[in-house]
């Protein structure tokens, strides 16, 4: 029986960390995104705390309710760690899947020396559990805010297939940094959701290249929505991870009001653009309308020359 040795155990986790974010399962991702073998799941597959309202509305339930929280270690960071599955309803968030993230941010909160990351994967609330995923969405928020005052970073990263809709847009935007690869999405109201409101005039939901070019991850990096713009592998992820975790400011009120500078900046300068296209040309992107065909690495270089406020806040 060959045994593998330390430098070929290493080689195969480098080769599996090449394997696409956006295809793989939320467990997946932990697993590789984490040191091999340092990952401590908290309330785990064999405790079964599962939603305690889908069967009332015959739906299949999930062992974890399609949130994964614990502790590991990324190139030997201590950190907690959340990840939505959002091959179970849509990541949507219900009463317990909201409760285990709000304990993890809680726990990071007390303990103020180990940061979090979340791997957001999710279309909103449950519509099943409105009020409880409602309620959740505002206890997350509060958890996150509290964590940050507390000295606590909190890093976002999104990249799957469910993107980061509804309340996930609005907890994600609550971190102190965000990193998003190109099939990541970002946006507080889904383009169904903006269609059945609004009318097809206002967003075709049908037109996935206007859906893409106002909430993917290209336009999010551009206007400032998203701190990291990263390709699509759990290796890329990890070092930008990393990167954000080792450089975010302090929350204080400065940061805030930072931020609300720099939100007003966006208003006066895209405030009156029509499509995403006129922003990326109000930033200084002479061939705009080529972004979305853009590699990862050509579209890195591009956004490091757009023209942004002379503060960088979250």
């Amino acid at each position: 029986m060959n045994v593998p040795t330390n430098a070929a155990t290493q080689a195969a986790g480098t080769d599996a960390r090449q394997a696409s974010w956006y295809e793989s399962s939320a467990r997946a991702r932990v697993s590789l995104l984490l040191d091999d073998d340092s990952f401590n799941e908290f309330l785990g597959p064999a405790e079964r705390e599962m939603s305690p309202n889908l069967k009332s509305f015959d739906l299949p339930e999930q062992f974890d309710d399609g949130m994964i929280v614990g502790r590991g270690l990324i190139k030997s960071i201590p950190v907690f760690i959340a990840a939505q599955e959002g091959r179970f309803m849509g990541g949507a968030f219900g009463e317990v899947h909201g409760a285990k993230l709000t304990g993890l941010l809680r726990a990071a909160r007390d303990m103020r020396s180990v940061p979090v990351i979340i791997l957001f994967d999710t279309g909103g609330v449950r519509l099943q559990e409105a009020n409880a995923g409602e309620l959740a969405i505002a206890e997350i928020m509060r958890a996150v805010i509290e964590a940050r005052i507390a000295g606590v970073t909190v890093i976002g990263l999104i990249g799957g297939r469910a993107g980061c809709y509804g309340g996930g847009g609005l907890i994600a935007g609550c971190c102190s940094a965000l990193a998003v690869s190109e099939q990541g999405r970002i946006s507080v109201s889904g383009p169904e959701v903006i269609e059945t409101n609004r009318g097809v005039e206002e967003f075709d939901s049908k037109d996935r290249a206007l859906v893409w070019r106002t909430m993917g991850g290209k336009h999010r990096r551009l206007i400032g929505g998203a701190d990291a713009f990263v390709d699509d592998t759990i290796a890329s992820f990890r070092e930008t991870a990393v990167s954000l975790l080792a450089d975010t400011r302090p929350f204080t009120l400065q940061t805030l009001q930072d931020e609300q500078r720099r939100i007003e900046w966006r208003i006066e300068q895209f405030g009156k653009s029509a499509d995403a296209i006129d922003i990326w040309r109000s930033i200084g992107i002479t061939d705009a309308a080529s972004i979305p065909e853009m590699t990862y690495a050509r579209f890195t270089a591009a956004a490091q020359k757009v023209r942004r406020p002379n503060h960088a806040a979250r």
